[in-house]
């Protein structure tokens, strides 16, 4: 599959807004598009689905080594990805857009909030094409997409600045209707707050398809073929609402290759399918404490999870399976299997990728093993006395700054997000 990666050169210059309308523009040539996401993000990927129809691959090395992500990315049938970056190019201790443009082989698209800056423009573009080699990253920096750049005289002034080997890719024009509300994980999911169809199809019209398909190349193949992984027999239930959405495409199908897989919904109050183990991805628990609280199904989970049943909670998960979770509108009774009562923050309290360390054997590793994940979240968890932990942590914050994933009975919740690429969700379906 041929492709290229949108690359910011900081976070909020509108690379989401970028990529859905160079996703746009693609498709108006009957382009089969797919999109993608360099990092673990699983908001802006739901844009991306929104606009595209397709699930949005998460392309990050640390998550899933470079050769999972060139799997990730060839995964579909679709002839073109865009790959929308994270922060700026370079931003990024053990993963970065330009990591993840290396590891792909493809070109970058720098995308520029120009909404001051003319002449200015041209001059951080050539900037961001000079630092990759000075700073030893191998990757090409091979135009402008110029955000918030409005016609005439102000799009031909960047445009004329741009030096030889910088290709203008076309703008996105100032748009009130291009703007998509925020929450305090990020972005509203692209279910709830989709950018209206006659907005896109605008600003799609000031974008270059032919440059940009001029431009792509093909994306490296992995080196590796991919391990092979059997059919389990098991049976998981996967917990799937507005309080628990955060689940990586990738893992939902290493799932449903290796088990079967139902879904349940906590915030309609479903009861607990029959099932072998259950996962609770992250989400928006906090968002529906009240009716988490009330509706039974986490009654009915805590007392499967006493009777040995495993149970997988990440991040909202882990919240979910807690004690209690505190909001601004009270303290709402959790699952109560975990030793912990959550409270919501104003900030948020971790945001990094992580390594974790098992101590023991655990639902997700066997010990001495190390899983590489990603944590963000506002929550804090007080931990009982009698707390065991799962994890000690190599980087990152966790539980407590030291240790993450509590453990009881045969539950594990962890704060870490991790990819179907670290092994863990076999480790997971081998084991029930």
């Amino acid at each position: 599959m041929r492709g290229l990666v949108l690359g910011g050169t900081a976070s909020g210059v509108g690379k989401t807004v970028a990529t859905l309308a160079v996703c746009r523009a693609l498709e108006a040539e009957d382009v089969d598009v797919r999109a993608g996401k360099a990092g673990p993000d699983f908001i802006d990927p739901s844009h991306h689905r929104a606009v595209t129809g397709h699930p949005s691959r998460t392309l990050d090395p640390w998550l899933e080594g470079a050769d999972g992500v060139r799997r990730n990315f060839h995964r579909d049938a679709g002839e073109f990805r865009v790959v929308e970056g994270v922060m700026g190019l370079y931003d990024g201790t053990v993963s970065s857009t330009a990591d993840v443009a290396a590891a792909l082989d493809l070109p970058v698209v720098l995308v520029v909030d120009a909404a001051a800056g003319m002449e200015s423009v041209a001059a951080t573009a050539l900037g961001f094409r000079e630092y990759a080699a000075e700073a030893g990253h191998d990757i090409d920096v091979v135009g402008v997409l110029a955000q918030q750049a409005h016609g005439g005289r102000h799009a031909d002034g960047i445009r004329e600045a741009l030096p030889d080997g910088l290709t203008w890719f076309g703008r996105v024009p100032p748009n009130g209707d291009l703007e998509i509300p925020e929450r305090h994980l990020g972005l509203h999911m692209g279910a709830e707050d989709p950018l209206p169809d006659d907005a896109l199809d605008a600003a799609a019209e000031h974008v270059r398809a032919d440059r940009l398909l001029a431009a792509a190349r093909e994306a490296r193949q992995p080196d590796e073929p991919a391990p092979e992984h059997s059919w389990t027999g098991a049976r998981v239930a996967v917990a799937r609402d507005a309080a628990f959405r955060f689940c990586y495409p990738a893992t939902r199908e290493r799932l449903r290759s290796r088990a079967d897989v139902t879904t349940f919904s906590p915030v309609a109050g479903d009861p607990v399918p029959d099932c072998d183990g259950v996962y609770l991805p992250g989400g928006y628990p906090e968002l529906h404490a009240p009716a988490l609280a009330s509706s039974g199904t986490l009654d009915d989970l805590g007392e499967r999870a006493a009777d040995g049943l495993p149970v997988l909670g990440e991040c909202g998960g882990l919240m979910a399976l807690a004690e209690s979770l505190e909001t601004d509108d009270g303290t709402h009774a959790m699952a109560g299997v975990l030793p912990a009562e959550v409270r919501m923050c104003d900030r948020y309290q971790a945001l990094d990728h992580v390594e974790l360390r098992a101590r023991d054997g655990t639902l997700t590793a066997p010990a001495g093993a190390t899983v590489h994940g990603h944590e963000f979240h506002y929550s804090e968890a007080t931990l009982g006395r009698d707390a065991r932990f799962a994890f000690d942590v190599v980087r990152g914050d966790g539980l407590d700054g030291g240790h993450d994933g509590l453990t009881e009975h045969r539950t594990l919740g962890t704060y870490a997000h991790v990819h179907a690429s670290s092994g863990a969700f076999d480790r997971f379906v081998e084991g029930l």
